[in-house]
């Protein structure tokens, strides 16, 4: 199906439901999106995702015959398709439990199919009185309630997670105190591993990833800790020479989050700290190394490479509104001598990012601009991954987004 069918599908699926909510009252429906249009222009090549109009962190230096720096280029380019299209809707209640749905689509499409829809979120919820079952596509619970404000839409990757996954979310909130647990799948966002970017590796795993936490909100507070799991198969089989062999292997990680946020009248500040281990599926940095390797049959030991990453925003004002994200990243290597690797970024040691941010606001419209110096430390790498002897590479980047939402 073309593009131009799946977004009149989409229009003509919307034009049926309003008009079915004449003959039942039992549904509601509202339609929104947003237009966005981006301008960005970095001063060298980076790390990205989407083009480049996803920054992660900026390249080393690669020199040439004569010396000269491949990765000292700008680059820039104006992209439309993170315009969305969205619906809401409620339905009849089950007994006492009151059911909803969202879905969402954007342009982003996937690899370089650009500029094509791709859903967003598709989830259908069971609410009861103090809990709640979320089933289908949404924010992974790593990116949380507490995430930064601001115009670039790595939303504070790779300092927080971003992704959007299938998973079966359950919570429950009384009083002042929210517990999560889900189990998520991947599908859109995906492992690094041998085979690169693949869900083969959590598909041949046959378990989930695992996310529990607990939040404690007051007035305009949020504070709380989380803590994932992901256990996954990187291969199944392996070749020596001109012999395959069946094996049995499996990496399995631990990660842990804290989080807090204060949101009042025009003051918003938060801050979140991960202590990471193999989140390159989150739009992080990481990855797992290989600690040893049958010499017959090929197969493979490994260990998860662990990351900290913290990050600090702060933004103030309505209509004019002001911000700064500051984010620090470094590289704790693997947890044993490791022969090989697989992941994003393992050559940062560290790496820390400033994001300054002005925005003007009025009804449905937005402008803004910001301005992100990004610098990272390269080096050698010791036994373990972890990255010595370094040198800094920094990237200035500016964004100009406009907004108009309906």
């Amino acid at each position: 199906m073309s593009a131009k069918s799946i977004i009149a599908t989409f229009i003509a699926l919307i034009c049926l439901s309003q008009a079915g909510t004449a003959q039942n009252k039992k549904f509601t429906y509202k339609f929104y999106g947003q237009i966005r249009g981006e301008l960005f222009y970095n001063s060298r090549a980076n790390g990205e995702i989407v083009d480049g109009l996803f920054h992660l962190y900026p390249l080393d230096h690669e020199y040439d015959a004569d010396g000269k720096d491949l990765n000292a280029r700008p680059d820039g380019n104006f992209y439309v398709f993170y315009t969305r299209l969205g619906l809401d809707m409620t339905g009849p209640n089950l007994g006492k439990i009151r059911t909803s749905a969202k879905l969402e689509i954007d342009f982003r499409g996937s690899g370089t199919s650009f500029s094509v829809p791709r859903i967003r979120h598709a989830y259908a919820q069971l609410d009861w009185e103090h809990s709640a079952l979320l089933i289908g596509q949404t924010w992974h619970p790593l990116f949380g309630d507490v995430h930064p404000q601001m115009l670039n839409l790595s939303t504070g990757a790779p300092f927080n997670a971003f992704s959007r996954s299938p998973q079966l979310r359950y919570r429950f909130e009384k009083g002042r105190v929210m517990l999560t647990g889900a189990a998520v799948w991947q599908s859109q966002y995906l492992t690094m591993g041998p085979n690169g970017k693949s869900n083969e590796y959590i598909k041949h795993s046959c378990v989930p990833e695992f996310y529990i936490s607990a939040d404690y909100k007051h007035g305009g507070w949020i504070a709380g800790a989380g803590a994932e799991l992901l256990s996954i198969v990187p291969r199944t089989q392996s070749e020596m020479g001109d012999d395959v062999f069946k094996v049995s292997e499996r990496v399995t990680s631990l990660s842990f989050e804290a989080h807090a946020q204060y949101a009042a009248d025009d003051w918003f500040v938060a801050a979140k700290s991960t202590l990471g281990s193999n989140l390159s599926h989150l739009c992080m940095l990481g990855g797992f190394g290989v600690t040893g390797r049958d010499a017959r049959t090929g197969e493979q030991d490994y260990t998860p490479f662990r990351h900290s990453m913290t990050w600090l925003n702060v933004v103030h004002g309505k209509k004019w509104k002001q911000g700064l994200f500051v984010g620090y990243l470094k590289n704790l290597g693997a947890g044993k001598e490791i022969i090989d690797q697989y992941g994003v970024g393992l050559d940062v040691g560290q790496l820390l990012t400033a994001n300054v941010q002005v925005s003007y606001e009025l009804p449905h419209w937005k402008f803004g601009v910001e301005y992100s110096p990004s610098t990272g430390w390269f080096g050698s790498a010791d036994e373990r991954g972890r990255i010595e002897d370094t040198h800094t590479v920094t990237n200035h980047r500016i964004l100009w987004v406009m907004l108009y939402r309906f």
